[in-house]
């Protein structure tokens, strides 16, 4: 696909980390071209060329980008993601969001916006953590009995915990089982919890350096134990993956899709 017939990509937040490698990864599609970028008023790089897109000029107006845009891809803040949502609903705009920690008030402008335009939302965009998501679900259907942990690892400047990607994996575990998540969900224990309870399912957040993101799921049963386990090395990963998600989702029907649609799993 020319440049001319590609899809315009609004990227939001691009003086972030996520934000950059969204940029050039989009850079890089065939089927794309990145043709705005939005950030809040106070961030650095606002009226200047965006980095790795330098034809494209930052700004702080969200409806001048909605407008100059097939599609929007968002690794903001919750606060922001929900702004954004609301401009796009008024404009029927197709988006991708990777944004995590996201409240209510965040969720409910993803589901309108996603009542007259095509969202896919996922806490992870790599292909290796959806496919995990698929196998930890079925490790769950299989070992019955088993007592199932989620562990996952961050960097320090990480604000949410535990990690939107390990609540999929354990909601995975939940849905593989047939279990109410939130009935059956431990995100602590401190003090004299007591044993633990059949069918509890625990996760825990681990936080220090620059990792980017290690999740695991384990699965304990009499004697053995099975670990499945995703590593990231690269942020690149994740922005390939949202990229690819941004090119396949201009054109589908209103409604509200995840990595695994995107990806035909």
């Amino acid at each position: 696909m020319g440049t001319s017939s590609a899809h315009r990509v609004l990227v939001l937040g691009p003086s972030g980390r996520m934000g950059c490698a969204v940029i050039e990864a989009a850079s890089q599609h065939p089927a794309l071209r990145v043709s705005a970028a939005v950030d809040r008023e106070s961030a650095a790089g606002v009226g200047a060329p965006a980095i790795g897109a330098p034809e494209v000029i930052v700004t702080s107006d969200i409806t001048a980008g909605l407008d100059h845009a097939d599609v929007y891809v968002d690794f903001t803040t919750p606060d922001a993601t929900e702004h954004a949502a609301r401009a796009a609903t008024v404009r029927r705009r197709p988006a991708v969001i990777g944004t995590t920690g996201l409240t209510p008030q965040a969720l409910r402008a993803i589901d309108d916006l996603a009542k007259v335009a095509p969202v896919v939302v996922a806490a992870n965009f790599s292909l290796g953590v959806n496919l995990l998501l698929g196998l930890a679900r079925t490790a769950a259907r299989v070992l019955d009995g088993w007592d199932a942990e989620v562990a996952e690892i961050h960097h320090n400047r990480k604000r949410d915990a535990p990690s939107g990607t390990a609540l999929a994996i354990a909601r995975a575990i939940a849905a593989g089982r047939g279990q109410d998540y939130d009935a059956v969900k431990r995100h602590a224990r401190d003090g004299d919890v007591g044993p633990r309870p059949p069918g509890e399912i625990g996760v825990i957040a681990l936080r220090g350096g620059d990792i980017i993101g290690e999740h695991t799921a384990y699965f304990f049963g009499e004697h053995e134990r099975i670990e499945l386990s995703h590593r990231a090395t690269d942020r690149a990963i994740f922005a390939r993956g949202a990229v690819h998600a941004a090119a396949w989702v201009v054109g589908k029907p209103p409604g509200r899709y995840d990595m695994l649609a995107v990806l035909g799993l």
